[in-house]
């Protein structure tokens, strides 16, 4: 094939082949007067896709125009109040870079472009090429890349079609190594939302969790409860955090030492006998073997590591124990740090044991779900080649498809896969060096299909390009997550569709048309699938089109009794302190510290997080977003600013270890970070010129993440083993 070039939409694509027509979103003052007067105003219902924390909401719409957003008074997610992204979600929709018409690579003179099509060509294309893959290599050759709430669609696509490659970027760099850990420990892995019990807790610990700065609704709001009610706050993070700001102890570690510093704990818990011995006993092994262990790792040990001081190492300890059961551990997300990350969330779910918060009120209860039948569909083909063949073989204990791996094996003219499918996840912004891997990866598969909302950099990468509605516009899937009250939301249609877009189920059934998959589709409207589910459930979808939300009464309580914990599904039924699954696979049974590297002379170690006006690097060219917070900042310790003379809001390149330079950056000097690190904002610094907005605005420090630490147990990629330093800039 022809070597695939990485293409840039420029921003005269983007006003035409993109947008194609004008929007009919309100922005000048008189439009909106205008609208107030020419209709009641319609409140549809509908699940936010702003962020993954999915609140139910409700679309105030007048006429065919869209007014506001606002939070679902029924739903616990959020209790009628949305967060800044979520009322900000009315840009989602007004967006007027959004992708609009189907796009298809082509070569003209020598150059390659990408030109608007129709849809039936641009799923002919699909269709042919997987086809081919299918017939010459088989379909378990095919992989597919997803995120978001309609990701289910393209899962069934690819089950369908006979692959059962389909990675979600969020395990290998959020949440699969802390629910890898737990998994171990516990049997399972936290849910989504987290069974923290934080509005009953009396300790609330905080490892490098960005509570205040993510805006998960509900969490935020029980972490404020925690707060009022006087719980004690301990916050772990180099960075003096929003949550380190309410905390009565902030502890600015030392980054990478984290599982020092839990051993170190564990240390004063079991030497000062602060546990409940007749719980140990009962409900849990390995309780010798972690005494063992642990002993030598003493606070004062522990402040050579961390740089927290023995005194608070101990208070610390004794806070948590004092408060226990009502203890809460929050697990965070975004964790894949260190390369170590399954054995940090280990320690933190060993401490979790050692203190039996386990389904006990104030630590984590017991999160339950309705069982939601899947519609009639005939059996998945069994790939003859699955994930797991070629997984295992790095990772053996990964639970689920690694991103970084499928794109290992999509690069080379031997690569094992042929064909990607991204649906609504930015792989180069997304994963560490994933533009590398993808350019690489992009000479060698014969198909990339990018199936996106706004036209982000993954859509530089593909060969076709399909445009989603936003979630304004379609249905999606059931809410229906495990938690404290079981309950299901509805996602429906408040808006047509602008432009060409089209929802994903209809583009996931005209996929499978193509391939001669219908009996798996056999649905018309994916209403269908809703109203048919719903229906098993005693309700309809005309009902929860007026309610929004609908909750239903749980089968098992809430808490255990205490002292008392359910047989788990860990291979002793108990809670495993020590890990003889860990053991048989050649890894460490208990938590093993390794000392991070220190940064090179005159580097700094790079750290990055959330901000509360963007999620990730999906809402930058929002344009009500944007407004709020229009380019990140890097954080600077003073002591630093001044060796480097650099001043306050002037503009810096960041250079990282290995010559990467980074856009312009504005500086805040500030003593809110350690003076051995610097803190970014996740999600800017965007290359594609489609996002007009967003394009060149602050830094990528995803590209600076040239280092990455595996985790040899599941496979998680560590983003935080990577340092820089500071080349000054004129101001602008």
């Amino acid at each position: 094939m022809q070597r695939r070039e990485f293409l840039k939409l420029s921003s005269a694509v983007a006003s035409t082949a993109l947008l194609g027509g004008g929007l009919t979103a309100c922005s000048e003052p008189a439009e909106w007067q205008k609208m107030m007067t020419e209709a009641p105003a319609k409140i549809t219902p509908t699940v936010c896709n702003i962020c993954f924390w999915s609140c139910a909401a409700q679309v105030h719409t007048r006429g065919s125009r869209l007014w506001k957003i606002t939070g679902n008074p029924t739903d616990s997610h959020s209790e009628g109040r949305l967060c800044t992204r979520g009322t900000g979600g009315v840009g989602a929709y007004a967006d007027p870079n959004r992708l609009l018409k189907p796009l298809l690579r082509v070569s003209k003179g020598g150059s390659q472009s990408l030109e608007p099509v129709s849809w039936d060509d641009a799923l002919d294309f699909i269709g042919q090429r997987m086809t081919k893959i299918a017939t010459e290599y088989g379909p378990e050759h095919f992989a597919a890349m997803v995120h978001g709430a309609g990701a289910q669609h393209f899962l069934h696509l690819a089950r369908a079609y006979g692959t059962d490659s389909v990675a979600e970027p969020a395990f290998a760099q959020c949440r699969g190594a802390r629910d890898t850990g737990y998994f171990l420990t516990f049997g399972q892995g936290l849910a989504s939302p987290e069974q923290t019990d934080m509005e009953n807790a009396r300790c609330v610990v905080l490892i490098g969790t960005h509570i205040g700065e993510n805006l998960h609704n509900s969490q935020v709001r029980t972490f404020t409860d925690a707060v009022r009610n006087d719980a004690h706050i301990i916050v772990v993070d180099p960075r003096f955090s929003v949550a380190a700001s309410k905390a009565h102890h902030w502890l600015p570690i030392r980054p990478g030492t984290d599982i020092a510093l839990m051993l170190a704990w564990m240390n004063v818990i079991l030497a000062e006998r602060r546990f409940d011995a007749a719980y140990i006993s009962t409900n849990t092994v390995g309780f010798d073997e972690l005494a063992a262990h642990v002993a030598p790792f003493t606070p004062e040990w522990a402040y050579g590591e961390t740089g927290i001081t023995p005194v608070q190492i101990r208070e610390t300890a004794r806070l948590m124990a004092m408060a226990a059961p009502a203890c809460v551990f929050h697990p965070g997300r975004h964790a894949a740090w260190w390369g170590d990350d399954t054995q940090r969330a280990r320690a933190m779910a060993i401490l979790s044991g050692l203190l039996g918060i386990w389904g006990q009120k104030g630590g984590y209860y017991l999160p339950e779900k309705v069982d939601v039948p899947s519609y009639p569909a005939p059996p998945y083909p069994t790939p003859r080649t699955s994930w797991r063949d070629l997984t295992l073989k790095q990772f053996p204990l990964a639970g689920a498809p690694v991103t970084n791996v499928v794109l290992e094996h999509s690069i080379g003219k031997d690569a094992f896969y042929k064909g990607l499918l991204v649906y609504e996840t930015n792989l180069p912004m997304t994963i560490p060096n994933g533009a590398q891997q993808l350019a690489q990866a992009a000479q060698a598969l014969d198909l990339i299909v990018a199936i996106d909302v706004q036209p982000s950099e993954i859509t530089g990468f593909a060969d076709v390009v399909l445009p989603e509605c936003s979630y304004l516009e379609r249905y999606d899937g059931l809410r229906n997550d495990a938690e404290r009250e079981p309950s299901v939301a509805v996602r429906t249609p408040a808006l047509r569709p602008l432009g060409d877009s089209k929802p994903g189920w209809w583009i996931a059934k005209q996929i499978g048309t193509r391939l001669n998959l219908d009996a798996f589709f056999p649905w018309n409207d994916y209403k269908e699938v809703i109203d048919w589910q719903l229906n098993q459930l005693g309700l309809s979808l005309l009902e929860l089109e007026k309610t929004g939300v609908h909750y239903f009464p749980r089968k098992t309580p809430v808490y255990c009794d205490p002292g008392t914990i359910p047989r788990l599904a860990t291979p002793s039924g108990k809670i495993e302190l020590f890990s003889a699954t860990l053991q048989e696979t050649g890894f460490d049974p208990l938590p093993r510290y390794t000392p991070p590297k220190t940064p090179p002379s005159g580097y700094y170690h790079l750290n990055y997080g959330r901000a509360p006006q963007h999620s990730f690097s999906r809402t930058q060219n929002n344009p009500v977003l944007y407004q709020l917070m229009p380019e990140n900042v890097v954080w600077i310790h003073p002591l630093v600013a001044a060796q480097f003379e650099i001043s306050n809001g002037s503009y810096v390149r960041l250079l990282n270890q290995d010559g990467i330079v980074s856009n312009k950056v504005r500086v805040r000097v500030t003593e809110r970070t350690r003076p051995d690190s610097v803190w970014l904002a996740h999600g800017f610094g965007h290359e594609a010129r489609g996002l007009v907005l967003a394009y060149g605005r602050g830094a990528n420090d995803a590209a600076l993440m040239t280092r990455i630490l595996y985790d040899p147990i599941m496979g998680s990629t560590g983003m935080r083993g990577n340092f820089v330093t500071f080349r000054k800039e004129l101001a602008v």
